[in-house]
């Protein structure tokens, strides 16, 4: 599926729709990648993501600590979300001290990780995978595919 984003407003929109989609996995963790150009809207969806899943502090890019943990309040499916940019990292092996393994084997957790091109050997299906586009007039076209 394809659609243009016109704003963060819209934005917001989107992502409450995505976590429609989503549902607790019993085998692990529920994996989103988000893939695009820096500055293509990656960062802003998965706070937008946070956001609608009723996470209150501020949300920033983890490129320098690679991975933030948010806890998620109750009532909220998932009871964590794990947030990865792996545009520093250059192969799967990388995610290893993150405790990557052992985070996608808990079924409670909702993975969001930026860049998955860069270590795409180590990531299981995920459950969707977005990528971005900014546009000339400064909208995102962004398209989904679920498995």
């Amino acid at each position: 599926m394809q659609k243009v984003v016109k704003d963060l407003t819209e934005l917001e929109s989107e992502a409450k729709h995505l976590l429609a989609r989503l549902a607790l996995r019993a085998d692990g963790a529920t994996l989103i990648t988000l893939s695009g150009e820096l500055g293509a809207g990656k960062t802003a969806l998965a706070k937008a993501l946070a956001r609608a899943l009723g996470i209150t502090e501020v949300v920033s890019s983890p490129t320098f600590v690679l991975e933030k943990i948010y806890r998620l309040p109750a009532g909220s499916p998932f009871a964590r979300l794990v947030h990865i940019d792996a545009y520093r990292l250059e192969s799967g092996a990388e995610l290893a001290p993150l405790g990557f393994d052992e985070i996608m084997q808990d079924p409670h957790s909702l993975v969001i990780l930026e860049w998955p091109e860069r270590v795409a050997d180590a990531l299981p299906p995920p459950a969707l995978a977005i990528s971005l586009v900014a546009l000339p007039d400064h909208s995102r076209q962004v398209e989904i595919v679920a498995a």
